[in-house]
């Protein structure tokens, strides 16, 4: 009588997987272990095997690995993960497996269909999520998922990933997210799946570096998607409007008289904030800009002396004039001309094409607030 061994290499010759079957009833761990392998190598040594077959295949290797550690059916999933033909029961069981058994699968298999994907992230916890996340190509269906579900390091995960793909409300739901969570402002604005408009949105909330960065992809930015992005946008107001300023009127008025005399000039911004003072001013420089009243007047109140680089740079500012006005909106801080003059080497370095790209996003909120 032939031993084990060798009915099993017959058996594996010869296909016959009802015989398989019956050996998987083998109660001996390492004997399962080794049939187990034995399969698994038979499976990728040969052609892709017809739907009926495939699926005993899968039967017989997820009832193999049931009573498997941990670390046996996570080598199985390691192995399966991109194949294209594994069996689909195998599969699906090893995706909702723990997560060290399951992430291989939910990170590559291309056999799970989005509603498997779906059902997985509304039934699992975070780390078979993220593997989720981590998909050389995530739909907009199973994005969604994962922001309905996801925890904030899940999310983060998602917006790093460049074949995410995400729908414009499930975006504007990260981006939402993001605002309350400086740890992701990053993956917000140096991730690829998010609409610019949205990653402009971020402006006035995260730091210097990334604001640094959305300047640069504004100047980037086609002229065609910008508009796309433009009409698309429903961009929500990124500061708070507050109270006008008391000489609000007058200033206008005044503003209003220059204007009659012949266009605004940087020169006429220069000698307003010589003898008007802030609010002529900062009206002036929103109009030359063209950008609301309230975005200068948060900008000026907040000291962001980039943002206000934008603005100035839009209204065709001379620097010295911009850095004129970045020492007088410090006032008495400390070092505030060394503080202004490190902001005019930005200035410097800042293209007008790329201010008026990044206004185009600011101007939204006019549009939005009128709707």
């Amino acid at each position: 009588m032939k031993d084990h061994a060798l009915v099993e290499t017959d058996v594996l010759k010869d296909s016959r997987l009802p015989q398989l079957i019956a050996l998987a009833d083998e109660a001996s761990s390492p004997r399962r272990r080794q049939l187990l392998r034995a399969l698994t190598d038979h499976f990728f040594g040969q052609a892709p095997l017809p739907p009926s077959e495939n699926g005993l295949y899968g039967a017989l290797l997820s009832r193999l690995s049931e009573q498997m550690e941990t670390a046996v059916r996570a080598e199985l999933s390691a192995r399966f993960a991109d194949a294209p033909h594994a069996p689909r029961n195998l599969i699906t069981r090893l995706a909702n497996d723990a997560a060290e058994v399951a992430t291989p699968v939910l990170r590559g298999s291309p056999v799970l269909t989005d509603d498997d994907l779906v059902n997985i992230v509304r039934q699992h916890g975070q780390d078979h999520i993220r593997a989720v996340s981590g998909r050389a190509n995530v739909s907009e269906a199973v994005s969604e998922a994962i922001v309905a579900h996801g925890d904030d390091r899940t999310l983060g995960a998602l917006l790093r990933n460049r074949g995410a793909r995400l729908s414009r409300a499930t975006s504007e739901a990260a981006v939402e997210r993001a605002k309350a969570n400086p740890e992701l402002h990053a993956a917000t604005v140096e991730g690829a799946c998010l609409p610019v408009d949205l990653v402009n949105e971020m402006y006035f909330l995260v730091e210097a570096r990334l604001r640094q960065q959305i300047l640069e992809q504004n100047a980037r930015l086609d002229p065609a998607l910008l508009e796309a992005a433009l009409a698309a946008g429903r961009t929500q107001v990124a500061v708070d409007q507050g109270d006008l300023p008391a000489d609000y009127a007058d200033s206008l008025a005044h503003v209003a008289q220059l204007r009659a005399q012949g266009p605004l000039t940087p020169t006429a911004l220069a000698r307003l904030m010589r003898t008007r003072g802030a609010t002529a001013f900062l009206i002036a420089l929103s109009e030359l800009a063209d950008v609301d009243f309230h975005t200068v007047k948060s900008v000026a109140d907040r000291h962001e002396l980039d943002a206000l680089a934008v603005i100035c740079k839009a209204a065709d500012l001379d620097r010295a004039i911009f850095l004129t006005y970045a020492v007088v909106i410090l006032g008495a801080q400390d070092n505030a001309m060394g503080k202004a003059a490190a902001y005019g080497g930005m200035y410097q370095d800042l293209t007008r094409a790329a201010a008026l790209r990044t206004l185009h996003f600011w101007r939204m909120r006019r549009t939005a607030q009128a709707a």
